[in-house]
């Protein structure tokens, strides 16, 4: 079967309809497309999304990447020797490593409506490697008919739905474009706070004359005040005003007393969008230790599993032809995220071990380690009183 090869030169078509740019291209440019004013590129300098953003597709990309083969009594085996192993666990192309490529991905999704997109380049109909573009560079439509079945063009050049590793966000949108009046309310509280304190800060009262002072007065009044009541060691020094003049202190109005639990609100709310537990975004005021270990157990569940579920689905479709979908999968390892630590796994182990669920070689394999001799044997250590020949034939 024929392929695309990237280093042959692309005929690029141009538009040519500029007073109606497709939402892709907008977004290239930095043009809202949901009337609320803030561009991508602004709402990633809001500090809640681009840190939610982050803990997703970095979590994603740490993950282990395996080639499971199914036989045909349904027994599921890890594959090392698949050469996908290098693509998905190596380098996806030659400038691109894999967790790069897993990262930028999923980031991609969680920002663009058009979700993450990536083109598979194939060599005598095998995946040779995997190349993701820049947003706007591969687009996606779908069939009018109702079926949502895709085509998609490469730099406006049709592409196999086979070529492309499409993943998608629920809604056909972007948690990242659903939020935007949040982002931007986030985003305009962050510019109040930064002009506020630029600009110096409020003053704590105001003096008022009933009638007209004069230039001289009020120069007098002005250097007299200061000299009596400004700096540390005149604070608290009665004051002495003149010509009916009033000291009139100033006071935070509602909404400046709440700027901080505003500020605290929109954090929660961008964190709903992206569905992580707002700990994670380091918004601690009810973090506890107990629900803190809730809450990343709520995480792996319910905002991780979702994303990694699609992934697998989508890098099983464009690298796997449908008979070979029928005998490997894509899995990520989840065991690295749910991992405990040495005591709990230990303790664990060694009741499995008792209880002839595990045999030591097992657990050993868990851990990374070398198997033994004798560590098939499923026997309890603790009521086994027949020791074990040593594998070296030593007493």
């Amino acid at each position: 079967m024929a392929f695309w090869n990237r280093k042959q030169p692309i005929v690029e078509a141009k538009s040519t309809d500029l007073t109606q740019p497709d939402d892709w291209l907008k977004e290239a440019f930095g043009i809202s497309i949901s009337g609320n004013g803030i561009s991508d590129a602004d709402a990633l300098t809001v500090p809640a999304v681009s840190s939610a953003i982050r803990l997703i597709s970095e979590a994603a990309a740490s993950l282990k990447i395996e080639i499971v083969a199914t036989d045909d009594k349904g027994m599921e085996a890890v594959d090392k020797t698949h050469p996908l192993n290098q693509l998905l666990s190596g380098s996806a192309n030659d400038w691109t490593d894999s967790f790069s490529f897993i990262r930028d991905l999923i980031s991609q999704a969680l920002q663009n409506d058009a979700g993450g997109l990536a083109w598979v380049n194939r060599v005598d109909g095998k995946p040779a490697e995997i190349i993701h573009y820049t947003s706007g560079n591969i687009t996606c439509e779908y069939a009018t008919s109702g079926t949502r079945e895709p085509s998609y063009k490469l730099a406006n050049r049709a592409v196999p739905a086979r070529d492309i590793i499409h993943l998608k966000s629920p809604f056909s949108r972007s948690p990242l474009s659903l939020a935007k009046d949040a982002i931007a309310t986030a985003k305009l509280m962050e510019k109040h706070a930064t002009g506020l304190f630029k600009n110096g800060a409020r003053p704590s009262g105001v003096i008022q004359s009933v009638g007209n002072l004069g230039e001289t007065a009020f120069k007098a009044m002005k250097a007299a005040w200061r000299a009596a009541h400004e700096g540390p060691d005149n604070a608290g020094k009665t004051a002495f005003l003149w010509n009916g003049a009033v000291f009139q202190p100033l006071t935070m109005n509602s909404t400046d007393a709440q700027f901080i639990e505003n500020q605290k609100f929109q954090i929660i709310q961008i964190a709903r969008a992206f569905r992580v537990p707002p700990a994670m975004l380091y918004e601690l005021d009810r973090a506890t230790w107990s629900n803190s270990e809730q809450q990343g157990r709520e995480f792996l569940v319910y905002t991780l599993e979702p994303w990694l579920r699609a992934l697998e689905g989508a890098l099983s479709r464009a690298l796997f032809t449908e008979d070979e979908r029928k005998s490997w999968s894509i899995r990520f390892e989840r065991d690295d995220l749910t991992r405990a630590d040495l005591g709990s796994r230990a303790t664990a182990y060694s009741s499995l071990i008792a209880s002839r669920v595990l045999n030591p070689n097992e657990a050993r394999q868990w851990e990374g380690l070398p198997a033994y001799a004798e560590g098939n044997a499923f026997v309890n250590p603790n009521i086994d009183t027949n020791k074990p020949e040593p594998s070296d034939g030593t007493e």
